[in-house]
């Protein structure tokens, strides 16, 4: 018998993925920006203030 091997179909992310992956990445930035920003708030004590 002779099979013929029937071409699987070739699905890839498309746009929906390209969307999330892009949503993903400006929300990172946005988290990242506060985030350094609310770092920067923060006082850190010197070892001469401590004594």
């Amino acid at each position: 018998m002779n099979f013929i091997a029937a071409a699987a179909p070739e699905y890839g992310p498309g746009l929906l993925g390209f969307l999330i992956v892009f949503a993903l990445g400006v929300a990172l930035f946005f988290l990242v920006k506060s985030m350094n920003k609310q770092i920067s708030k923060i006082q850190v004590p010197h070892e001469k203030d401590k004594k």
